[in-house]
């Protein structure tokens, strides 16, 4: 190989000294996460832990798929309220928002007006002129406000000062069941949104996540009391086997799942079709939105898929090459305890060099390694284990 790989990466870590933490910021779970022996990572500006002592990355993975998990996230929520809301976000994600139910969750993509991809998250409608968006590391919140007032529409845009943890595993519901003082919510699907309390603390809960997994998210009400809602879910969930995660666990089947991260797996350089996500772009609207004109011209075929390698876990930036031609680059990996082989994404050169679907990886030993090449997700392709209707053997 010509190309110079290596195999650190870089984390951040708290210091118990004095000094400035240069803009970025602490969720109200942070002091929990120290306790746990986190190392963090920025995204959206927050710090998310990576890894815990509390438990190993293969540890966190099995717990992930037998029980249940606590991930304090970082993701950013953006609240817009008034009359035209709906309209503004209709403007700008390629499916229809003003068309969602109030109590109900969407995903919604944005893109760039050259039809490239922007950011995504989850949309929750709370009520007729409020929505949040609940969103993956990208920009966001300056663009929208930019379009709102270069259109004078009449909506507020600002920081919703939530924060998010992801309950999620087979039993996050036995959870759910004891932590809301209301008792399970009734009648709660897939992509719902409900407002309940957890140790007399107002919060919201949807029923998302980022792992393929059954369960949860808790989004905290800004001037609540978190640490009351926090030491009761620690209660609760230490009676059904909960473990605390940093992301690395959850990261692992994420890939098995085929969720992308914006920025490091799909950017602005590549429009939905090539990251694998037509299904949520709607060219048939009537009214327009950004990107729409680029996108109806656009080549549909991805450019992501799946590898599998049954000697190493491929190296991240490391390459894919076939009768010595590099065809892609690895954008995220793991080793798949289920699966018992190391799975990434590759990102593809040109859709034109899927076939045929075998070729050589670069693992973190940073030697090639025969692997193959298969459509996304590695398993549970119609999303049975997330909707509650199957559980996968583990």
């Amino acid at each position: 190989m010509s190309k110079r790989y290596h195999a650190l990466r870089d984390v951040v870590c708290s210091l118990p000294e004095a000094g400035w933490n240069y803009g970025h910021a602490r969720s109200p779970f942070y002091s929990y996460d120290v306790e746990n022996g986190a190392t963090f990572v920025i995204y959206n500006g927050r710090m998310m832990p990576i890894s815990m002592k509390t438990s190993t990355r293969e540890e966190g993975y099995w717990a992930l798929r037998r029980t249940v998990t606590r991930l304090n996230t970082g993701e950013f929520v953006t609240e817009l309220k008034g009359p035209d809301a709906g309209k503004l976000l209709d403007r700008v994600f390629t499916r229809k928002v003003s068309a969602m139910k109030i109590g109900r969750c969407a995903y919604g993509l944005a893109c760039w007006p050259d039809g490239g991809i922007m950011v995504d998250g989850i949309l929750i409608r709370l009520g007729e002129d409020r929505f949040w968006y609940v969103q993956a590391d990208g920009e966001f919140m300056g663009w929208t406000r930019g379009v709102a007032v270069a259109s004078g529409m009449d909506v507020e845009i600002f920081d919703a000062k939530s924060w998010v943890q992801q309950i999620q595993g087979p039993k996050a519901f036995d959870v759910l069941a004891e932590l809301s003082d209301q008792g399970m919510p009734e009648e709660f699907k897939y992509f719902d949104m409900r407002e309940i309390t957890i140790a007399g603390v107002e919060c919201l809960i949807t029923r998302t996540g980022w792992t393929g997994e059954m369960g949860f998210e808790i989004y905290t009400i800004d001037g609540t009391d978190t640490s009351a809602m926090y030491d009761r879910t620690t209660e609760v969930g230490k009676a059904h086997g909960l473990v605390d995660i940093g992301l690395d666990p959850m990261d692992t089947r994420r890939i098995e799942a085929a969720i992308l991260n914006n920025i490091s797996d799909m950017d602005y350089l590549m429009t939905p079709f090539e990251a694998g996500l037509e299904m949520f772009v709607d060219l048939d609207r009537e009214d327009e939105y950004f990107g729409k004109e680029a996108l109806l011209k656009a080549d549909r075929r991805t450019r992501m898929y799946g590898v599998k390698c049954a000697t190493a876990e491929p190296l991240i930036g490391g390459h894919v090459e076939r009768d010595g031609q590099e065809i892609g680059v690895i954008t995220a990996s793991s080793w798949s305890p289920y699966l018992e082989c190391g799975v990434a994404y590759v990102k593809l050169h040109s859709a034109d060099l899927i076939e045929p679907r075998t070729g050589k990886v670069v693992g973190f030993d940073l030697q090639l390694h025969d692997c193959e090449l298969i459509d996304l997700p590695f398993y549970d392709a119609e999303k049975k284990i997330p909707r509650g209707l199957e559980v996968a053997e583990v």
